[in-house]
């Protein structure tokens, strides 16, 4: 499948059935993750079989049912680990749908458990991502218009275009979309405008903008 219509057709999921990751699921989920975090210095880890987290009175505010399995993102503090999270958290989310797993970006709505995250000295846990088999597919969301993100336009190169349209196929906290791709010549400006999670955003939509277009930002 065209990596823009698989980015089309993945939605978030709140709610899963009662069924473990298979085994070999896990082992390609946890080949990804440390592929990732030899590549960025992150420290990504996945947590299977532990509903704790997600069991409490916010996760149930959140509509979260079922959840017993997450992926903690997890790096070193810097300048950019927001934007380096969730880059690298929709490589995982990507590589998730196409397993035929259902996800979900959760930033609020689920407790720390002690001792199952691992946070070395210097590092922070930012988010997790619910995983699992969803009990659907989830809903499409509202989205804003191409021109309200970019400056794009008529003239605009088809590769542009097709960056743009993924770009808003990219989750962002609260559906906010608070980004703007500027063309430049053959270069492409992306920037956070304020909001919440914002900067975070911002490594998603990168990631959607050059996994459809082959094109770094």
């Amino acid at each position: 499948m065209d990596v823009l219509e698989s980015m089309k057709r993945r939605h978030s999921v709140r709610q899963y059935k009662d069924i473990p990751i298979e085994a070999e699921l896990v082992a390609i989920l946890n080949d990804e993750i440390d592929a990732i975090n030899k590549e960025s210095g992150l420290h990504f880890q996945l947590i299977t079989g532990e509903p704790v987290a997600f069991s409490g009175f916010m996760a149930h505010y959140g509509n979260f049912q079922g959840v017993s399995n997450y992926i903690a993102l997890v790096g070193k503090k810097s300048r950019d680990l927001e934007e380096k999270c969730g880059y690298f958290g929709e490589r995982l989310v990507m590589k998730a749908h196409e397993m035929g797993l259902h996800t979900c970006w959760v930033a609020l709505t689920y407790k720390k458990v002690p001792g199952v995250i691992k946070a070395e000295k210097g590092e922070k846990l930012t988010v997790v991502i619910s995983i699992g088999h969803g009990k659907n597919r989830g809903l499409p969301r509202r989205s804003k218009r191409p021109d309200e993100v970019s400056n794009i336009s008529d003239s605009s190169p088809e590769w542009f275009k097709r960056g743009v349209e993924a770009a808003l196929t990219a989750p962002t906290a609260m559906n906010q979309q608070r980004f703007y791709l500027t063309l430049k010549d053959e270069s492409v400006e992306a920037k956070a405008q304020l909001g919440p999670y914002s900067k975070m955003d911002l490594g998603i939509v990168k990631y959607h903008f050059e996994a459809a277009t082959g094109r770094k930002i």
